[in-house]
C-alpha cells in the first residue's frame, strides 16, 4: 500500500510539533503528516510517576515517546540562552541562534507559558564569583519554568491548534527512510506501508536517536560520535541549594577535574522535585534514573543530574551502548533503579533499607533499590563525581553530607551527529534531521528552533515562505 503527502514528519516531540506548526501558520495547501510510534497525549502513562507500582521496562516508554516526545513529562525548562541546550550558535551563528529561541519564547508565550523569569538580577553575578572561588563555572541563563503538569496542558493546546491543519498518527514507527536518484522519496512504517513525500523530516528524539543512526549508516550519510554523559541523580533538602534555585531555579555549574580533565557538570535541576525512573524502550529496554518538578505537587527535596561527558575516539563508535550496558549493571543488580547515600559509597559499603528508612532526606523514589553504585559505575567517573560534589560544598553546604542520596544511573544520550547544512539537511535532498535525536539539541527550547528552520526551508523552496521568513 502507498500514499503521498507532500511533506512527512518523524516524530512528535518539539521538534516535530514546532515544525508541523509552522506549516499549520503559513496558511498554505501542504499536506503534513506526523508519525509518532508512540501514544497520543492522553493516553500515556506511568505507574511511577503517578505513585502507583514500579518500573515495567515497557517496549515504549510513555515517558520518552508519544505525542509531546520526552517534553511532555519533563518539568518544563525553557532555557533562552544559546549557550546552553544545543549546537544552533555552531551551526547557524549567535545572532541567528538568538533570533529562533526569542521567537521559540513567544510562542511559548501565546500558549500561556509563566512571565516570571528566572537568571535574571543583581544577585545573579554574586553567585557566579561565589562558584568561581569554590572552582567551579556558574553559567547564569535565562529560564522560565512551566512545570510537568502544565507542559501537558501547554502540549494539549498546540495538539488542538494543529488537528484540523496536519495529520497525526500515532502508534506508528516508521521503518526505513527511501531514496531514489540522491533525493529523499518517502518512509516505510512499521505496518508496512510507504508513504511517499516530497519533504522529509526527521525529529526522532533521543528515544529514536539509535533508529536515526541506523539509518544514517545504511544510507552512507556522514555522522560524528558525540559523547554520552554518565553519572548519578542527586538528591538533598530544598534548603541546601535555595541560595541558587531561587534565583536561577537551574544552576548550571560545570568543574574540570584536574585529576583527570574530565568535565563533570549539573543537569536537570528539579527544586521541590521528584527523582524518577524512565525506560529507553526498543527492544533492549534499559531503565535510568531522572527527575521532574511539578507546579503544584511540591516535595521537601531538590534533584539533579551530575554527569561526566565521555568522549570516544576510533575506533570505539558505540556510545549508546555502553551507556546502555552500565545502566543494565543497575538494573540487574538492583531491579531497576539503585539508590545509596553518599557516606556509605564513601566508606565503600551497600547502603541498606533501613539506614535510608530512619535519614533524612527521605528518597521521592519510592521503588529504588538500595544498593552500591560503587560496583557498577567505573571508579574514574566516580572520583570525578565526588571531586565535584565537595567543591559544591564550599557553596552549598550540605551537598556533600553523608546522607545526601545518590540514584543510578543517570545516561544521556546523544547519538551521533549528523553532518547537516545550515538549514539542517542531511546529505540526501529534501532529507531533514532536526532535534536532540539528530544531535542538534539537548533541550525542549533548541529542539523547537531546530524544526522551525527544517520547516521554514521547505516553505521556501515550495515558494511559500518569502513572508514567514521575513517576520
Amino acid at each position: 500500500m502507498s500514499t503521498k503527502r507532500d511533506v512527512v514528519i518523524v516524530g512528535s516531540g518539539p521538534a516535530g510539533i514546532f515544525a508541523a506548526l509552522e506549516f499549520a501558520k503559513a496558511d498554505v495547501a501542504l499536506s503534513v503528516l506526523i508519525l509518532e510510534k508512540g501514544k497520543d497525549l492522553y493516553e500515556r502513562r506511568c505507574p511511577v510517576v503517578e505513585g502507583r507500582g514500579t518500573c515495567f521496562s515497557c517496549v515504549l516508554c510513555d515517558l520518552v515517546s508519544g505525542w509531546g516526545g520526552a517534553g511532555a513529562f519533563s518539568d518544563g525548562k525553557l532555557t533562552l540562552s544559546p549557550q546552553v541546550g544545543g549546537r544552533l550558535p555552531e551551526l547557524l551563528g549567535w545572532r541567528r541562534a538568538e533570533e529562533l529561541i526569542r521567537y521559540v519564547e513567544e510562542q511559548f508565550l501565546l500558549l500561556g507559558a509563566p512571565a516570571k523569569v528566572y537568571g535574571e538580577g543583581p544577585q545573579v553575578q554574586g553567585l557566579v564569583e561565589k562558584a568561581r572561588a569554590a572552582g567551579l563555572i556558574l553559567t547564569p541563563i535565562r529560564l522560565r519554568h512551566l512545570g510537568t503538569e502544565y507542559c501537558k496542558e501547554l502540549l494539549h493546546h498546540l495538539r488542538c491548534l494543529l488537528q484540523d491543519k496536519i495529520e497525526l498518527r500515532t502508534r506508528t514507527a516508521a521503518r526505513s527512510i527511501h531514496v531514489r536518484d540522491g533525493r529523499v522519496w518517502g518512509v516505510e512504517t512499521s505496518d508496512g506501508e510507504f508513504i511517499e513525500a516530497d519533504y522529509l523530516i526527521v525529529a526522532p528524539g533521543r528515544e529514536g536517536a539509535d533508529w536515526l543512526l541506523q539509518e544514517a549508516s545504511r544510507l552512507g550519510l556522514s555522522a560524528r560520535c558525540n559523547p554520552v554523559d554518565i553519572g548519578v541523580r542527586v538528591e538533598v533538602p530544598n534548603e541546601v541549594l535555595s541560595e541558587f534555585t531561587d534565583v536561577l531555579y537551574e544552576s548550571k555549574l560545570e568543574y574540570r577535574s584536574p585529576r583527570t580533565g574530565d568535565r563533570v557538570r549539573t543537569f536537570c535541576m528539579c527544586p521541590s522535585g521528584e527523582v524518577t525512573a524512565e525506560s529507553t524502550g526498543g527492544p533492549d529496554p534499559v531503565i535510568t534514573v531522572n527527575g521532574h518538578s511539578f507546579t503544584f505537587r511540591r516535595s521537601e527535596n531538590t534533584n539533579f543530574a551530575l554527569l561526566v561527558s565521555v568522549n570516544f575516539e576510533n575506533p570505539f563508535h558505540h556510545p549508546i551502548a555502553y551507556g546502555k550496558h552500565l545502566a543494565r549493571l543497575a538494573n540487574d543488580m538492583g531491579r531497576g533503579v539503585i539508590v545509596q547515600r553518599l557516606g556509605d559509597l564513601l566508606s565503600g559499603r551497600c547502603s541498606a533499607p533501613s539506614d535510608i528508612e530512619r535519614r533524612s532526606p527521605k528518597p521521592t523514589l519510592k521503588i529504588a533499590t538500595p544498593g552500591d553504585l560503587g560496583i557498577i559505575i567505573p571508579h574514574r567517573f566516580l572520583r570525578d563525581i565526588i571531586e565535584m560534589l565537595e567543591h559544591m560544598e564550599m557553596i552549598c553546604p550540605g551537598v556533600n553530607s553523608p546522607d545526601t542520596l545518590l540514584y543510578g544511573v543517570e545516561v544521556k544520550f546523544y547519538s551521533a551527529r549528523l553532518d547537516l547544512s545550515p538549514s539542517f539537511e542531511t546529505g540526501i535532498r529534501n532529507l531533514f534531521a532536526v532535534g536532540d535525536g539528530a544531535g542538534v539539541s539537548r533541550g525542549l527550547v533548541q529542539a523547537a528552533a531546530s524544526g522551525i528552520v527544517a520547516a521554514r526551508e521547505i516553505l521556501r523552496r515550495k515558494g511559500k515562505g518569502d513572508a514567514l521568513l521575513s517576520s
